[in-house]
C-alpha cells in the first residue's frame, strides 16, 4: 500500500498510539477511540493481557446500517458514516496519529468482498492509517469476550453464531440469517412464539392460547399479521420483539417453555460444534438475548453440560466494540495473536515496521 501523505513510520520501542475501532452491526455503527498499550512497553502488554483498552470518552454511534450492493456490504457507504465520527474523535484526541484500525462488520464472512478490496485504502487515504484490521462481528463478539484464550463465543440477540477457536484456526456454527439459520436466536424464538400462536388461532395441534393472546396484545388481530410482516425489512427484528414475550410466559405456558428449551438446544449444539476438543477451553455467552434470563439461561446450563462438559464457563469480560478495540491495540503493537482467516479476521500492514516483522501477511 502506498503510504499516505506526512505519514512516517513510528520505530521499535514507540510509546503508546491512538487506535480506532469500529463495529457494524443491524443498527448501525458504533465508534471509539483509545489508546494502546505501545510496543515495548512492558507493564502495557501486561495490563492487555485481559482487557480491552479503555474508550477515551463515549462512543459516538450513527442509526444508519451500512448499506448492501451487488459485491456486498458497501465500503462507500460505511465510510461516508464513519469519518465524521471518526474526526470528531480523533480532533478530541489531539494530534496524534492513528496506529490502527479495527473493523468489526456483521456479514463479513460472507458479504464482504467489497470491504477487504477497498476499506483499507480508503482508510489509509482519509485517515492516514496502513494497519487494518477486519472480522466478523463474531470475531469482535468472542475477542471482546475472551480475548486470545481458546475457547468459545455464543453470540445472541436477533440471530445467533458461535465462533470457536484453539488460536490455530476459527471454526463458526450458523449465523446464517433468520430465514436459513440462526436456531435458536431472538428471531428464531419470536417466530416460533407466533407459529404457536396461529396453530392456536386455527385449532391446531401445538397451539398455545397464551402466546396467541400476547401475540394480538403486541401485533393487533393475527390474520392481519402476514400482511404486515412480509414486506417490511426489518423482518427478523420484528419477530426477535417477540421473544420476551415468549420467555416471559415460559413459567406458565408448556408450549412457550418448549420453545426455549428447543432453542437452548440449538444454541449448545452449535457451541458444541466450534468448541476445542482438547484442554478446559472457555465458554461465554454474549448479546442480548441472553437478558431473558432463566427461561432461557437454565435450560441451557444443562444443555452445555451435557453437549460440551469439558468446557469451562465464563463471563464476557466485553462486547464487540471491546473486541475491536482489543483488535486494533493489539495489532498497533504488533502482537496481535488471532489467528487470521481470509472471511473471519483479515489483516492489512505495511512492512517493515520492526514491531511487527512477525507479523502474517494476509
Amino acid at each position: 500500500m502506498t503510504a499516505a501523505a506526512g505519514h512516517r513510520a513510528h520505530p521499535a520501542g514507540a510509546g503508546r498510539r491512538l487506535v480506532l475501532a469500529v463495529d457494524s452491526g443491524g443498527s448501525g455503527l458504533r465508534v471509539a477511540l483509545a489508546r494502546s498499550g505501545g510496543a515495548g512497553d512492558t507493564a502495557g502488554q501486561d495490563a492487555a493481557a485481559d482487557t480491552a483498552p479503555a474508550a477515551l470518552g463515549a462512543a459516538l454511534t450513527s442509526r444508519e446500517p451500512v448499506r448492501t450492493g451487488a459485491r456486498g456490504i458497501s465500503a462507500r457507504h460505511l465510510m461516508e458514516q464513519l469519518l465524521p465520527m471518526a474526526r470528531r474523535l480523533l480532533d478530541a484526541g489531539g494530534a496524534e496519529r492513528l496506529g490502527a484500525v479495527a473493523v468489526g462488520a456483521a456479514g463479513l464472512a460472507t458479504l464482504g468482498d467489497e470491504l477487504r478490496q477497498d476499506l483499507p485504502a480508503a482508510l489509509e487515504r482519509e485517515l492516514g492509517v496502513r494497519r487494518v484490521a477486519l472480522a466478523a462481528d463474531a470475531v469482535t463478539a468472542y475477542t471482546g469476550a475472551l480475548g486470545p484464550r481458546a475457547g468459545v463465543v455464543v453470540a445472541a440477540g436477533t440471530g445467533m453464531i458461535a465462533v470457536g477457536t484453539d488460536l490455530g484456526t476459527w471454526r463458526r456454527a450458523d449465523g446464517w440469517g433468520h430465514l436459513l439459520g440462526d436456531c435458536g436466536g431472538g428471531a428464531w424464538i419470536g417466530r416460533a412464539g407466533l407459529e404457536a400462536a396461529l396453530r392456536a388461532l386455527d385449532g391446531r395441534a401445538g397451539g398455545s392460547t397464551a402466546l396467541l393472546a400476547r401475540a394480538e396484545e403486541v401485533f393487533g388481530p393475527m390474520r392481519d399479521l402476514p400482511a404486515g410482516l412480509y414486506p417490511r425489512s426489518d423482518r427478523a427484528a420484528v419477530l426477535a420483539s417477540f421473544a420476551p414475550s415468549v420467555a416471559a410466559l415460559a413459567g406458565s405456558d408448556p408450549v412457550a417453555a418448549g420453545i426455549l428449551g428447543a432453542a437452548a438446544r440449538c444454541i449448545a449444539e452449535s457451541a458444541a460444534a466450534v468448541c476445542p476438543a482438547g484442554g478446559a477451553p472457555l465458554l461465554a455467552l454474549t448479546g442480548g438475548l441472553f437478558k431473558t434470563g432463566e427461561p432461557l439461561l437454565a435450560p441451557l446450563r444443562t444443555e452445555l453440560a451435557a453437549l460440551v462438559p469439558h468446557a469451562v464457563p465464563a463471563s464476557a469480560a466485553g462486547d464487540p466494540l471491546a473486541g475491536a478495540l482489543r483488535i486494533a491495540a493489539d495489532l498497533a503493537d504488533g502482537r496481535l495473536a488471532l489467528p487470521r482467516d481470509d472471511r473471519m479476521l483479515s489483516v492489512v500492514a505495511e512492512k517493515p515496521y520492526p514491531e511487527i516483522d512477525g507479523l502474517k501477511a494476509p
